[in-house]
């Protein structure tokens, strides 16, 4: 299991770690618009998978724009956010914030992606809010990259996610 941490202090995680070369796990959240959304709805196209704990968090706030802002530039990739915020919250948000690029996704209903990605927080203040994490998935619907931030409140590698896109986007 992967080994994050939330100001220095360890998170138990529940779910199945992935790990890169096996095929993603499928799942089910909601989007905006109250529809579901599966990887099988986006069959043949590279993805990244960002997982945050909430869009109204100053971390998630900025990591979501900035993927926001790398969308543009990524031709063959779908990005797609995925937190335990209600479909309604994140499409305010999403207002708000001007984000149009990337899918933002909730998971609300049954934590299928947190616990298919093994990054459902399983206790302490966090405690059934997703660990922040980027899963790179093939056209393939092979896991090109993983990563599980190790401190929630910090950045992921944004550049070792993008690139990994651009390679299998490449291929």
């Amino acid at each position: 299991m992967a080994t994050v941490a939330f100001k220095g202090t360890p998170v138990a995680l529940e779910g199945t770690e992935v790990q890169v070369g096996q095929k993603a796990p499928d799942f089910v959240v909601q989007k905006n618009d109250l529809s579901d959304l599966t990887l099988a709805d986006t069959a043949g196209q590279v993805r990244i998978l960002v997982a945050v704990p909430s869009l109204d968090t100053p971390v998630c706030d900025q990591e979501t724009r900035r993927f926001n802002e790398e969308a543009a530039k990524l031709d063959g990739v779908q990005i797609i956010v995925i937190s335990m915020d209600l479909p309604f919250a994140q499409a305010r948000w999403c207002g708000a914030a001007g984000v149009d690029r990337v899918v933002t996704a909730s998971d609300h209903r049954d934590a299928s992606f947190g616990q298919a990605y093994g990054c459902l927080i399983k206790e302490g203040p966090l405690r059934r809010l997703l660990a922040r994490a980027v899963f790179v998935v093939g056209k393939d619907d092979t896991i090109k990259h993983v990563e599980y931030v190790s401190e929630i409140t910090e950045h992921p590698n944004y550049d070792a996610a993008i690139a990994a896109a651009r390679e299998a986007a490449a291929s």
